[in-house]
Formats: C-alpha cells, sequence, structure tokens
C-alpha cells in the first residue's frame, strides 16, 4: 500500500476543475510522467504558483468544495500521483473524480465544511498531514500545534486503496 500524509498545499478554492488540474491540451500524453510539469499550471489563485518548491514538495492537498468538477478523465488523478500527491481533502468532490481517486489507489477525504476550516487555519505554517489509513483518521501538526479529525470511506473503496487501485485490487480477485 502506498504511503499517505505528508507536507500540505492548501489550495482555498471551491469548483477547481480538471482543467485546472491538467489542461485538456496535455491529454494526448502517452504516459504519466509527460504530465508532471504541467500539474495545477493553469490554476488562478491569488498568491499560488504551481513551480513553487513548496508547492512542488507537497504531497496532500486541502482545499473547499467539489474538486475535480468539469470533464471527467483519469489524467487528473494521474497528474497528482506521478507528482507523489496521493492525499486530496475536501468538503466535497466531483464524483467522478472522486472515484479515479480511489481506482488510482489515492485518497479522496471527504470532510464537513467546518473541519476544513480548521485544517485551513494551519495554512501558514509548514503544516504537515499524516494519514492513520486503518482507523479513518488524520492529523494535521505545525510547530507544537496538531489537531486530529476522523473521516469515513466505503469498505469497498478502502479495499481499492488498499491494494492500490482498481487494476490491483481485480488482479488479486479474478
Amino acid at each position: 500500500m502506498k504511503e499517505f500524509g505528508g507536507k500540505v498545499l492548501f489550495l482555498d478554492r471551491s469548483d477547481i476543475n480538471t482543467d485546472e488540474i491538467i489542461p485538456a491540451k496535455y491529454l494526448t500524453e502517452i504516459s504519466k510522467e509527460a504530465l508532471k510539469p504541467h500539474m495545477l499550471e493553469d490554476l488562478k489563485l491569488d498568491g499560488f504558483n504551481p513551480k513553487d518548491p513548496r508547492s512542488l514538495e507537497a504531497k496532500v492537498i486541502v482545499t473547499r468544495a467539489n474538486f475535480g468538477c468539469g470533464s471527467s478523465r483519469e489524467h487528473a488523478p494521474w497528474v497528482f500521483e506521478v507528482n507523489d500527491i496521493n492525499v486530496v481533502i475536501a468538503s466535497s468532490f466531483a464524483r467522478i473524480f472522486r472515484q479515479n481517486m480511489f481506482n488510482c489507489g489515492m485518497l479522496a477525504v471527504e470532510l464537513p465544511e467546518s473541519d476544513i476550516n480548521k485544517l485551513f487555519t494551519y495554512k501558514n505554517g509548514d503544516a504537515v498531514i499524516a494519514i492513520d489509513f486503518s482507523n479513518n483518521r488524520l492529523t494535521i501538526s505545525s510547530g507544537k500545534d496538531s489537531s486530529s479529525f476522523t473521516y469515513e470511506m466505503a469498505e469497498f473503496d478502502k479495499a481499492l486503496v488498499r491494494a492500490g487501485g482498481w487494476v490491483e485490487f481485480a488482479d488479486e480477485r479474478y
């Protein structure tokens, strides 16, 4: 199973769509690696620079509602995966994006908006999130401050993530 958790990239906006995650002009690429330098390059967000070293070091994204809306494409989770981001935390996801995350063996964690707001209080520090996958728990810390949250995940989605994605899940069972 993949390692989950690490440095956090905060994207403080709702409705970030798949074209902003990976622009459509790169959908003809034949490898995930070719997508790597183009992650979030069309995202317009005050103070955000996709080439900033802090953005490139992130392992976890914390964002707002309806993340991954727009066109359905596996390339959106793939560009995160190839950039070592295996967790996205939001108050809600577009249904297909969320399932594509699980199908790729990655975590799409939904938390209530009040918990997302608490996570954003860590935005100005060097926040790190640790994931306790077995107990559906995450802990954010920065300096001496920390907060923990529990999340729900369907057993089937958890099995997909545990296996490493849909293909690996199917290989184990069929």
